[in-house]
């Protein structure tokens, strides 16, 4: 099993409102580079989907909820089919997105007890939850040239350092596609 954290982010980190939906001053910067730039499988998840299982967070959850579902495409077929575990303690109704399911308990213990690959998409405080216990495996980052200086950050200032290794690192569109795996530290 393995956990993969998919994320859009800029140049200088930022992973905050890639598409505009949280309505703030800089967001949508993703989708500035055009449809294509976001459209489909980026993130080079195949079989995982297939296999795998997604954890979101409740804001990410419901902003799919209402997107995915309508959609018939390959992929978006693919999303609709995976199993989905979301990571949530005020949501009790998930049955606007097929296959999802509220974690009961702690979302470590559920992370650790998964058999299946874990997909994390989005879902910020998910992903440094899980940073902070030490599960992230890979991260797949599609890097938008955009800078924005202010935003959530994937790796926080203040947090503890990340040795990541480089695992593969192609253009896609005006963005990169790059995938990281966890690596010692150093010596």
């Amino acid at each position: 099993m393995s956990v993969i954290v998919i994320e859009f982010i800029t140049l200088d980190g930022i992973v905050s409102d890639p598409d505009g939906s949280g309505g703030t001053p800089t967001g949508g910067w993703a989708f500035r580079h055009g449809p294509e730039a976001v459209a489909g499988d980026k993130f080079r998840l195949g079989s995982v989907l297939d296999e795998g299982v997604m954890l979101l967070g409740r804001r990410t959850w419901e902003l799919f909820s209402r997107l995915w579902p309508g959609r018939d495409d390959p992929f978006s077929t693919r999303m609709n089919a995976v199993p989905k575990l979301v990571a949530s303690r005020t949501l009790t109704d998930v049955s606007a997105w097929a296959n999802s399911q509220v974690i009961e308990g702690d979302l470590i213990d559920a992370v650790k007890r998964e058999e299946r690959d874990v997909v994390i998409t989005g879902s910020l405080s998910v992903v440094h939850t899980l940073m902070a216990a030490d599960l992230i495996d890979e991260y797949r980052l599609l890097t938008f040239p955009t800078a924005l200086s202010t935003g959530e950050r994937l790796f926080p200032a203040g947090g503890p350092p990340t040795y990541l290794e480089c695992l593969s690192a192609e253009q896609v569109g005006a963005a990169v596609l790059a995938r990281y795996r966890r690596a010692a530290g150093p010596a």
